[in-house]
């Protein structure tokens, strides 16, 4: 709710609203002339539009309506040096009150107003003004790819023939850096194939590459490079690049985080694309408008998990709905993530900064931003069927739904009206049978029970007792939490904190005292509405007695409360039924509260008055007679007609073959609760004033931003316009040929996946508020070469990079030229770098024999899931690390949300609830911890050990060449050798393999 504004708040901006004012008067004697367009335009640009403009309007205010305030008298055109408008401008004691939040007005600039207030404060009415930055596409990377020619080698010490080369020398000979000469062979193969498989090389490879480079070193290489590409590995790798960013897992996040069962064809199309090296301009568009291209292969289908990868709100959309605004901020913030994924991902670009107010560094305006709302309002995300299904299978599916839906519609319109006849007739009936059933104690709610004398401390001494009237045999007891409907304090009122139940035969609880559950030793939670269960063990006792030793806080005081006391028998009966009850104390307030309502057997007073139950069972009998007279016999067999077809249509449906089904952007699916699916109808998207959807504004049809031609704006010129249609657009705007953003993008991903570092250090932000490229002449020349390539192969620019000479530097430091560069942006060294998460992980199962090479398929899962039914607890420490089910590639791998892998996590493992560009490489005890100490290693070593047993059975020394050569790719030296052998002999194969998982020449990669 808004808020009156403070007294210098409503100055501020009724002076700058009196700017846009058309006033006439005399210019002051000498004054220059301004030009309104030309000298005050940019200044109210500069200072004022940001805050103040057709969508953000602080203070309800904006400079687009300048007649708002013509009689207010902020400017004084014949005394210009007394307006107002200059007393908020101009600086008191070093500080300006206006603008609030940026520079204060030069001198300059604040006598541009004073002349332009002397000589009338006229205002164009032709010229719009918007905020500078929002028509301002004068930035790097707005600018049309350019296509450099490759730099002369000029002179340098090897001749660069290379076009990487080319470009990254002439920088490092500008700046007087020398590279590092060409990394060892060992060091090489290693690098390579991390960098393309995330795992490492096996001795077979490493013996063929060492026999081809005796002949030809740049032969062997490309031959190399070529074979790794080659590799289905290489799709793994690089799909857990991609993966990264496009925030995939398989549970939801937010509060209940279930699983996403269906979410790993998305998975498995990435890999697949990438390893079968998918024109890149295909591999968007299918991944937003898969399902809306010619001839749509089952696969394209698969890619629209892409939109649907990130979090979603299961209780906003399935237990909320968009009947409340709750379910409408939800789907909201549905198509937002959608929206910033798209843009984020393929066009680097922070469109969601625009949600509120226009992009406050970027020319992206709020009408954009509800433009993209538009293309996604009839999608939700929903288990979807992508392959399994022929086309006249689908053919003959969409035209028996066709019918369901005629058969439902008539049927409607047969019933509906009757309905309502009937809802009108028996409405006064229907109220009464609810309040007699509320009588008889119908509900399942406790209402009202026991409360106890208020208190001033929680440690009040509080309990209350049940008789039984004699030692019963007992199997268990209930305590059933209060529920208060007045003022709102709802379920659990009163409950203790800490408690104790127990039994006796004594009344005085003096003697044979039995503590039946004693849960004074720690806080408990609130129960809410369910009842707490105390389990017996069947023997005799007559008395039992709850003791609250830590009371329940209320609002200034403490109470002890309890809606029911059951005590079940042997037979099922509650033996507690109208016993006596005493306590400590009690308020005994009305029939709200007593000690007797404890065993009561309902939850607020008991009527059974004969004549009640009478008038009951007569207006259920006026109740079937009234329906009766409304639905003749006619219309009753008629309806069943109708039922009749829609379960005979609904079984010809069910005989088709399910098929295969992904977890994707849809707009048909099964009905869950409140989430309902749309059938193709967009809902209607407004522009939302600050992005509150309680204030919506003009009606949006699906766009996209100008930020290269102003073409994209609007994609269709009326509301009459398909769902699928939109998003195909959507699609086609991102992938044309004259969009910069794309093309510089996913170059800038792929150097970043090849050098470790990106030439433009923030990946999903190349506006004015991320970094400059590094090496800008070198982007737009791979750019284009990618843009321009008939395939747009993402593995020939791989292979470029990797067969540089740049990528084969050593990773030796320099101190002289660290000096110059110590970050090493302009790569006169390689970088080196730690394994990743799933590399450590791959890399033990691969070196240990244990590695399970099956590719696709539903995930792996190495945790127990608890409680799936409503909240599900994912929990790790359950799993058994021997299970050989978990021993695939870590891509595969169950990915959750709210409770990411212990191990991993440690590791530096992407966080999936967002776009991970660049993933933090940490160092932490911790870490040192868990490559020591966790399950999954010890059990990896054990298998590395039997492995080495199995192979080299003879000779400890074989042993530890053999495992230096699997974990390292070389054989140790001497002393290296010496050190490891001593281990193994002292402390045997498996302490012996754990150090060799945590020596740097296997944990880095250099």
């Amino acid at each position: 709710m808004s808020t009156p504004p403070t007294h210098w708040t409503s100055r501020f901006l009724l002076a700058f609203a009196l700017l846009g004012t058309l006033l006439h008067g005399v210019p002051a004697p000498g004054s220059e002339p301004v030009d309104f367009a030309k000298d005050v335009v940019p200044l109210l640009q500069k200072h004022c539009l940001a805050c103040h403009n057709d969508q953000v309007r602080d203070g309800d205010f904006s400079l687009s309506r300048p007649s708002d305030l013509v009689d207010l008298g902020y400017v004084d055109t014949t005394d210009p040096d007394s307006s107002h408008l200059l007393e908020l401008v101009t600086p008191i004691d070093g500080t300006a009150e206006m603008p609030k939040d940026g520079a204060p007005l030069s001198s300059g600039e604040r006598a541009v107003l004073r002349s332009w207030i002397a000589a009338g404060a006229e205002w164009d009415a032709s010229i719009r003004l918007e905020p500078a930055v929002a028509a301002d596409l004068d930035w790097w990377s707005l600018r049309p790819i350019a296509s450099p020619g490759i730099p002369s080698p000029g002179i340098s010490a090897n001749g660069a023939e290379h076009p990487v080369d080319s470009f990254l020398d002439r920088q490092l000979r500008q700046q007087g850096l020398i590279a590092n000469a060409q990394a060892e062979p060992r060091v090489l193969i290693r690098r390579l194939t991390y960098d393309l498989t995330g795992l490492p090389p096996t001795p077979d490879q490493w013996k063929q590459f060492r026999r081809e480079s005796r002949q030809d070193f740049d032969t062997a290489w490309r031959r190399l490079v070529d074979r790794l590409l080659a590799t289905p590995a290489f799709g793994e790798k690089w799909g857990q690049h991609w993966l990264d960013v496009a925030r995939y897992a398989e549970t939801h996040g937010y509060d209940k985080d279930k699983p996403r069962p269906n979410a790993w064809p998305y998975r498995d199309y990435v890999i697949d694309s990438l390893n079968t090296d998918k024109p890149y301009a295909q591999f968007v568009r299918e991944q937003v408008a898969g399902d809306a291209l010619p001839n749509t292969a089952p696969q394209a289908i698969a890619a629209l998990g892409f939109l649907a990868a990130g979090p979603w709100d299961f209780i906003g959309h399935q237990e909320v709905g968009e009947g409340k605004l709750d379910g409408r901020i939800a789907k909201h913030l549905d198509r937002d993530e959608m929206i910033s994924a798209v843009f984020n991902v393929f066009q680097s670009t922070t469109i969601q900064c625009a949600q509120c107010h226009h992009h406050k560094f970027d020319p992206i305006r709020m009408q954009d931003y509800y433009r993209l709302h538009a293309v996604f309002a009839a999608v939700d995300r929903a288990d979807r069927v992508y392959r399994g299904v022929s086309r006249q299978q689908r053919q003959e599916q969409a035209a028996l739904e066709s019918q369901i839906n005629r058969l439902e519609q008539r049927q409607r319109a047969i019933a509906d009206p009757i309905d309502r006849q009937i809802a009108d007739q028996t409405s006064q009936i229907d109220h009464r049978i609810a309040e007699l059933k509320e009588v008889f104690g119908a509900t399942q709610q406790p209402q009202f029970g026991y409360h106890s004398q208020i208190s001033q401390t929680a440690a009040a001494p509080k309990w209350v007792q049940i008789d039984l009237g004699q030692a019963r045999n007992v199997r268990e007891i209930r305590l059933v939490p209060a529920f208060d409907p007045f003022g709102g304090i709802g379920a659990g009122f009163g409950f203790p904190v800490r408690y104790r139940v127990q039994a006796s035969n004594d009344a005085e609880f003096g003697d044979s005292v039995r503590t039946l559950v004693d849960a004074t030793d720690r806080d408990q939670p609130n129960p809410l509405t369910r009842p707490v269960h105390v389990v017996n063990d069947g023997s005799p006792f007559r008395f039992v007695r709850v003791t609250a030793t830590k009371l329940r806080e209320r609002t200034d005081d403490y109470i002890f409360a309890l809606g029911e006391i059951e005590v079940i028998g042997d037979d099922g009966s509650n033996l507690a039924s109208r016993r006596n009850v005493t306590a400590k104390d009690s308020i005994e307030s009305g029939p709200r509260w007593g000690r007797d309502n404890l065993v009561d057997g309902i939850f607020y007073r008991e009527l059974t008055d004969d004549r009640a139950m009478a008038e009951l069972r007569e207006l259920q009998r006026q109740r079937v007679a009234i329906e009766s007279d409304l639905r003749s016999p006619e219309v009753i067999e008629q309806l069943e007609s109708i039922r009749a077809e829609i379960r005979d249509l609904r079984k010809q449906l069910q005989a088709f073959p399910p098929g295969d089904v992904v977890y994707a952007v849809a707009t048909q699916f099964e009905p869950s609760g409140a989430f309902v699916p749309t059938e193709g109808a967009p809902r209607e998207i407004h522009l939302l004033h600050r992005g509150d959807l309680r204030s919506p504004g003009d009606l949006m049809t699906p766009g996209a931003p100008p930020l290269w031609n102003t073409a994209n704006e609007r994609f269709f010129d009326s509301q009459d316009w398909q769902e699928r249609d939109a998003r195909k657009r959507l699609a086609d705007y991102l992938v044309q040929k004259d969009n910069p953003l794309v093309w510089r993008s996913i170059t800038n991903r792929l150097w970043q996946w090849t050098f470790g570092q990106p030439l433009v250090a923030t990946p999903n932000d190349f506006g004015r508020g991320g970094e400059r490229p590094t090496h800008p002449e070198l982007l737009d020349y791979l750019s284009a070469r990618l843009r321009d390539d008939p395939n747009q192969s993402l593995k020939s620019i791989v292979r470029l990079l990797v067969t540089s000479r740049a990528y084969r530097r050593s990773s030796e430091h320099q101190p002289a030229s660290a000096a110059i560069d110590q970050q090493n942006t302009l790569l006169w060294r390689a970088n080196r770098r730690r394994l990743t998460a799933e590399e450590f992980r791959d890399s033990l199962l691969a070196i240990s024999g244990a590695l399970d090479r099956r590719r696709g398929g539903p995930s792996f899962r190495d945790f127990v899931i608890e409680k799936p039914e409503h909240s599900p607890h994912y929990e790790y420490h359950l799993h058994d690390p021997r299970d050989p089910k978990s021993y695939r590639r870590t891509v595969y791998r169950f990915v959750v949300r709210s409770q990411p892998q212990p191990m991993l996590t440690t590791l530096d493992c992407a966080d999936p609830s967002i776009s991970v560009p660049r993933r933090d490489e940490s160092t932490t005890a911790l870490q040192a911890l868990t490559t020591w100490n966790h399950r999954f290693v010890a059990t990896m070593a054990e298998r590395f050990a039997e492995h080495l047993r199995r192979t080299a059975p003879d000779s400890a020394a074989d042993q530890v060449n053999l495992a230096c050569r699997l974990a390292w790719g070389f054989p140790p030296d001497p002393m290296q050798r010496d050190v490891l052998l001593h281990h193994l002999q002292a402390y045997g194969l498996a302490s012996f393999s754990r150090v060799l998982f945590n020596t740097n020449d296997f944990v880095f990669v250099d």
